[in-house]
């Protein structure tokens, strides 16, 4: 049951919206005098359910500071939504769990790293309600681990920073020290660091790079990476073998062909084509029939 003086001490600001300018300035916070007050609904449930997820939630226990929340954000990029969503996502998190609340950010690029390492906070210029300081994890602060001996110390963080520092022009000696960190160890260590490197590469250059480390310093492994450059290589390897024969076809049937043709031979990655162009070169009198209609 709520109580007069409970109602009495919020609602006299209702009814003299202009006490809080005396009231702050007893307080020592300098705050101008309203020029207009409008009461606003009290109630803040939300009327739609309005789905907020963030990225990943864990509860943390230590030996001697008790339990925490974690909040993690993966952010690719700057977004001025989460100036909001953040500071509600730590004080509902903290009104839930009735746990301290850490966010930690992480980013791949500088800019959005120093963006996402601003306070948030909400309040007036002259005091702050509320003040959020999000933890940030980037290619500003994560260690570039090129020590073979260092990343099999700690390959999670080895994989997280690799990450981070998936535009850094030195990303290449990083993921060659992290394949050769990975090539003693049991795949099932090893397969979810490989996967989780990959998709955090993303479409960058430097994933075709681990691409090529996965190809051939951890080709023993069976991870769905490894398989699907595996089956890459065996395409490739149809398309140059079904290519040589066409060639050397034509060379027995006295089919004379230019440079020109050659190269576009040899180029040719399209294994069906390749096959659509072998088949015809069994019966062709001339390079042009076996090219007709392409």
């Amino acid at each position: 049951m709520v109580s007069s003086p409970h109602e009495a001490m919020h609602r006299i600001f209702q009814e003299y919206p202009s006490l809080f300018s005396r009231v702050s300035e007893v307080l020592g916070v300098d705050i101008p005098p309203p020029t207009s007050a409008t009461a606003l609904p009290t109630d803040l449930t939300e009327n739609r359910p309005l789905e907020r997820r963030v990225d990943t939630l864990l509860r943390i226990d230590t030996e001697h500071d008790g339990p925490f929340v974690l909040a993690i954000e993966a952010q690719g990029k700057k977004d001025p939504s989460k100036t909001a969503s953040w500071p509600y996502y730590v004080s509902y998190l903290h009104n839930r769990y009735r746990l301290p609340v850490l966010l930690l950010v992480v980013c791949q690029d500088h800019a959005t790293a120093d963006w996402a390492a601003r306070p948030i906070t909400i309040g007036l210029r002259q005091w702050q309600t509320l003040a959020l300081n999000p933890l940030v994890a980037g290619p500003h602060n994560m260690p570039v681990i090129t020590d073979v001996a260092e990343a099999r110390k700690d390959l999670a963080l080895t994989t997280l920073a690799a990450i981070t520092h998936a535009d850094n022009p030195d990303v290449g000696a990083i993921l060659k020290t992290l394949s050769t960190a990975l090539r003693d160890t049991p795949e099932t260590i090893a397969n979810p660091i490989v996967e989780l490197t990959a998709q955090g590469l993303g479409n960058r250059p430097a994933a075709q790079q681990w691409r090529n480390l996965v190809a051939v310093d951890l080709s023993f492994y069976k991870s769905p990476l490894s398989e699907e450059i595996r089956d890459e290589g065996r395409d490739e390897g149809r398309a140059e073998g079904r290519a040589e024969g066409l060639l050397l076809i034509l060379d027995v049937r006295g089919i004379a062909i230019t440079d020109e043709t050659r190269e576009k031979i040899t180029g040719c990655d399209d294994p069906q084509l390749l096959h659509q162009w072998l088949h015809r070169a069994t019966t062709a009198a001339t390079a042009e029939e076996v090219f007709a209609e392409e």
